[in-house]
């Protein structure tokens, strides 16, 4: 059923803390009803109509159309993610409307789940659990499951050092590993604290053991890694990517991991999600999670206020808190 009346569309429920901020807005809030799936492009086009402010995930495409849909009432376009790819911001801007993102408020929560994934692929921790739900007799060996000792020396290169890539620094620093970076910040005076050295990406994909994908999307970074990059890493290196799916050529990689031209990977976000390339499941050398990057519920709460927070300010005639310029 479509929503003419103006009010503020939030394409997916929120934590209670959002909601409950949400409530508080002076325009009415419509939620999409069904928690368990994102709305359908008919859906989408159908409740957007009307709305003052949008508030949508990076499941939904921000785009001509669905700003047409919407109408020229519309004001801002809230992304509940620090990720903006979704969003046409050129038409937005010519258009006249706010977007904004959420950056900070997942910084650390992101790093911690990049470096849990790190340790679960140098490990195998993963691959180990597996192995040990299947019931199949066993007997510690020396051999057994050995991996990758991240704290004995190991080069972590980290390509685009952000936010979230100068917290996984600090993690990689308790670690005692080496640190490669790509990006403006990786000549910092924070950066150098941290014992980063400034590289190219061939060099951080030629000498690093761990490779960490921090990155935006754009289309200068869409498959950043295709096969030329993968054949560049040690046979040895592991590949993990907490930033966005496409930055990463899916079949190109499952190719590297089959063929043993890579150690192993592992995966927060994927080329085409929520759908996967077949063959990662199939494999055992590579950790696969579904997106999970900023799930502590601390900092989902944190994204919804801001988001929130956003559309309250350019509703009430103020500037936006983290407008996203394009």
């Amino acid at each position: 059923m479509s929503n003419t009346r103006a009010h503020v569309y939030v394409t997916r429920r929120l934590t209670p803390a959002a909601m409950t901020r949400l409530s508080e807005l002076d325009a009415p809030v419509v939620v999409h009803p069904d928690p368990e799936r994102p709305p359908t492009r008919r859906e989408l086009l159908e409740s957007v109509r009307g709305a003052v402010a949008l508030v949508p995930l990076l499941t939904e495409r921000v785009d001509a159309e669905l700003l047409d849909a919407a109408g020229e009432q519309l004001r801002v376009v809230a992304n509940v993610a620090v990720g903006y790819d979704n969003v046409d911001l050129a038409e937005t801007a010519r258009r006249g409307i706010a977007v904004t993102n959420t950056p900070g408020v997942l910084d650390e929560a992101t790093a911690d789940l990049a470096f849990g994934l790190l340790l679960a692929a140098a490990r195998r921790i993963v691959e180990a659990d597996r192995f040990l739900r299947t019931g199949r007799p066993w007997a510690w060996a020396p051999t057994m499951f050995t991996g990758l000792d991240v704290s004995a020396g190991a080069t972590l290169g980290i390509v685009g050092l952000g936010r979230i890539g100068m917290a996984v620094a600090r993690r990689a620093h308790a670690f005692r590993m080496r640190i490669l970076a790509t990006g403006r910040r990786a000549s910092s005076p924070e950066a150098a604290d941290l014992g980063v050295v400034a590289a190219t990406l061939d060099e951080v994909l030629e000498r690093s053991d761990v490779i960490s994908l921090h990155c935006p999307l754009t289309p200068q970074t869409h498959h950043l890694v295709g096969p030329a990059e993968l054949a560049r890493m040690k046979s040895t290196a592991l590949l993990v990517n907490t930033a966005r799916g496409p930055v990463v050529d899916e079949a190109a990689l499952v190719d590297a991991l089959r063929s043993g031209s890579i150690a192993g990977a592992a995966l927060d976000v994927f080329e085409d999600e929520p759908q996967l390339h077949p063959g990662l499941r199939e494999l055992d050398n590579v950790v696969i999670v579904p997106h999970i990057g900023s799930a502590g519920a601390a900092t989902r709460d944190a994204m919804g206020l801001l988001a929130v927070d956003n559309v309250a300010a350019v509703l009430a005639g103020r500037p936006p808190l983290t407008p996203v310029e394009p």
